[in-house]
């Protein structure tokens, strides 16, 4: 039998739906959207591994060159002052003049001991000369232009603190160039003065170091070393420090203290004592640049002890504002770092709180309904009506119909033909199958043909389904006997995978069965079902027409109609025996497709029934539990749960590869413990487990994208429309389907 809705008063050409009437516009934006959510997970990766990098984990490089033969490095240098220049390109070393001490600090600038050093460097009116980690320059801006303006000076003491003679010339110049960039943007200034990690003195000069120091004197930099140092890293108590850092028979010293590095409290008590005895014995203080200074003329230059100092150049060009980006850079770093930490401490509770939640309650909703069997009342035996919405199914809609041709259970199948323009109305009633009517429509959409079907439906009872799905012979039986309780409004079906032989399809499957079913069955005993399958679902009539029918307004009119019919009062259950075999998608693109209208279509739904969370009585009850958990487990959760892997290729990179992994694996053992109860529920085969760990390095991070892609769209207002998936109708009998 055939039956063709009539045309509108307007003519065969129906005016477009609002999602149709938007749909130009939402295509046209939907590649920038894309591109977005790429991007922004591209920043996520860029700001860990500055991050990453700024912490001076990168590879794990801590190796200290000691022992290494100096017979390359000239003897004056090896025997000379502390100060080594290269005018003209030959080596000069420079000696601080007698009684005079030229103090210097390395591995600054921190938060907590470097202020109280420029503190007292400013009671006594003391300059000095700090050598500074590019990295912490980067993330403590403020102090260094405080110790800058204080008059100060300032040298480069490499990027990440690493031992430079075991780097390559790319490596040494990067760290040289950043440290840089790092003092443009937090003071304006760079700075010719230079003092490498681990080599104080210098007798430390080595063969592997000496091409260091002599590409860095052809670039004009002063390295400086030390003739005295105080070891106050040791912390060996305030009196060794003043002794140690004091020189003999009234000689001048470059003197080396710590501002950084460890607990610096005996240095900041020391360094008080130190500079009273130095002074009390007839010293004087100064820079680097002007001991230079002295040596060379007799007297300092200006800018010693205050203003801009001989060492330091005004940043020109785009220099300052480079480092201005880079500061800028690692303040986001600083925050965003620590920030998604936390949240990641929240979404692993949620997360591990959510598997131990399914676990405990789909074996509780396990044992009860199996106890109980079906448990609502006495077995519902009336005819039920099947709506089969179609567009272009050709391939599909015969597997369809002869499997609803086999029902154990009295039906009558509507197929509701939506404009389609491959035959399959022609098909549909060429198989000649007892009880099947076909209707044709004007393509209105996969809403509008649900619609129709409800309106030419016989039955109290109404089955969905989509045309290319395949029911077993006791499906709808099974679906239909909850409806005994008169409380039941809608039921949701047991949806699974036919086509699984494929890894996309096997992904797919993993996802069904553990992530849908299992969540089903917890809801379900919450009394809280957000979703009722479009692949198999059944409604009371009455409830539908209630709610005004399945709804145009969202993408997923399935959740829609589902929260819908919790609003009005009605009981929505999951039936796990009632199992339907549908097609997934069988490409990334058609599957990101599927995922972005169902992600997209959710937030919709959530959005136009947020008054739910003001709902009293047994009505508010989706309100007061099912809306925070889904937008807990479906939308908030889903986002940062790749932040999981995000982090531990992080920890694996820098910080420690091994308990990184551990606790990846750890992670990877609950959800393998929920999903082998999940399959055990379902009485489904363990084999597919074993790509488990696949699907969560691939599957999850597409499964991100796509969420992101969605929100993206949310927060632009854009609209899609309802789309159709390409069809192989391979998914044929159930039996066909292990």
């Amino acid at each position: 039998m055939t039956t063709t809705t009539p045309p509108s008063p307007r003519g065969r050409r129906r005016a477009p739906t609002r999602i149709e009437r938007a749909a130009g516009r939402a295509a046209a934006l939907q590649r920038p959207r894309v591109l977005l959510a790429l991007l922004l997970l591209l920043a996520l990766t860029c700001v860990m591994l500055l991050d990453g990098y700024l912490r001076a984990e990168v590879g794990g490089d801590q190796r200290v060159r000691t022992g290494a033969s100096s017979s390359d490095v000239p003897d004056d240098v090896l025997d000379g002052g502390p100060i080594l220049t290269f005018p003209g390109g030959q080596a000069t070393t420079v000696s601080v003049p007698d009684k005079t001490i030229a103090l210097t600090f390395d591995d600054g600038p921190d938060p907590t001991w470097t202020p109280q050093v420029l503190e007292i460097l400013e009671k006594y009116d003391v300059p000095g000369t700090f050598f500074l980690v590019g990295s912490m320059v980067s993330r403590h801006p403020d102090i260094v232009a405080d110790m800058v303006d204080q008059g100060n000076e300032v040298g480069v003491h490499t990027f990440t603190h690493i031992d430079l003679s075991y780097q390559s010339d790319a490596r040494v110049t990067r760290e040289i160039e950043q440290t840089q960039l790092a003092l443009a943007g937090a003071a304006g200034i760079t700075t010719t003065l230079f003092r490498a990690p681990y080599s104080s003195r210098t007798d430390a000069i080595d063969n592997y170091s000496w091409p260091v120091y002599e590409k860095l004197g052809e670039d004009g930099y002063t390295s400086v070393f030390v003739d005295t140092d105080s070891d106050d890293w040791k912390r060996p108590g305030v009196s060794k420090i003043v002794d140690w850092a004091t020189p003999e028979d009234d000689e001048g010293a470059s003197v080396l203290f710590h501002d950084a590095g460890g607990d610096r409290s005996q240095t900041i008590e020391a360094l008080p004592k130190y500079i009273e005895k130095m002074k009390a014995k007839g010293y004087t203080f100064t820079t680097i640049s002007g001991a230079m200074a002295e040596q060379q003329t007799g007297q300092q230059p200006p800018g010693a002890g205050g203003g801009l100092q001989a060492a330091h150049h005004r940043a020109t060009g785009a220099t300052p504002y480079e480092g201005k980006a880079l500061v800028a850079a690692v303040a986001v770093a600083e925050w965003t770092v620590p920030a998604l930490s936390v949240g990641l401490t929240v979404v692993g509770v949620a997360v591990m709180g959510r598997f131990g939640m399914m676990l405990i309650l789909a074996r509780r909703h396990h044992r009860r309904r199996n106890r109980r069997r079906f448990g609502w009342g006495p077995p519902v035996t009336g005819p039920v009506s099947v709506i089969v919405p179609a567009y272009n199914e050709k391939e599909c809609i015969e597997n369809t119909l002869r499997s609803l041709a086999a029902s154990t259970h009295p039906i009558e199948i509507v197929v509701v033909d939506d404009g389609s323009t491959d035959g399959t109305a022609e098909l549909a009633e060429s198989l000649g199958l007892p009880n099947v009517r076909v209707v044709r429509q004007a393509n209105a959409g996969k809403p509008a043909a649900l619609n129709n079907g409800v309106r030419h439906a016989r039955y109290d009872l109404v089955v969905m389904m989509d045309g290319d799905t395949v029911f077993e012979p006791d499906t709808v039986r099974h679906l239909v006997q909850p409806f005994a309780d008169p409380g039941v409004g809608a039921v949701a079906g047991n949806a699974k995978v036919g086509n699984r032989r494929t890894l996309i399809g096997a992904w797919q499957h993993i996802e069904y069965v553990m992530g849908f079913n299992l969540d089903r069955r917890m809801y379900d005993l919450l009394r809280c079902m957000p979703t009722i399958p479009g692949a198999i679902g059944a409604f009371r009539r009455d409830a539908v027409l209630e709610v005004g029918g399945m709804s145009d307004d969202t993408l997923a009119e399935d959740t829609d109609i589902t929260i819908a019919l919790h609003r009005a009062g009605w009981r929505v259950v999951y039936q796990e025996h009632a199992r339907a075999w549908t097609e997934a998608p069988g490409s990334l693109k058609q599957l990101w497709s599927q995922r972005y209208r169902w992600s997209y279509g959710t937030m919709q739904a959530l959005w136009k029934h947020r008054g739910s969370l003001t709902d009293r009585g047994p009505s508010g009850r989706f309100g007061r539990v099912g809306m925070p958990l889904v937008v807990l487990f479906q939308v908030v959760t889903p986002v940062f749960a790749p932040l999981i892997d995000v982090f531990t290729a992080y920890s694996m990179i820098f910080i420690d590869f091994r308990a990184a992994l551990l606790a990846w694996l750890a992670v990877l053992g609950v959800q393998l413990l929920c999903a082998a109860y999940a399959f055990r529920l379902d009485r489904e085969k363990y084999r597919y487990l074993l790509m488990l760990p696949l699907q969560q390095l691939a599957y999850r991070q597409m499964m991100y994208l796509v969420l992101i892609h969605s929100c993206v769209t949310a927060l632009t207002g854009g609209r899609l429309r309802w789309q159709k998936l390409k069809r192989t109708g391979e998914v044929g009998t159930p039996a066909g389907n292990g």
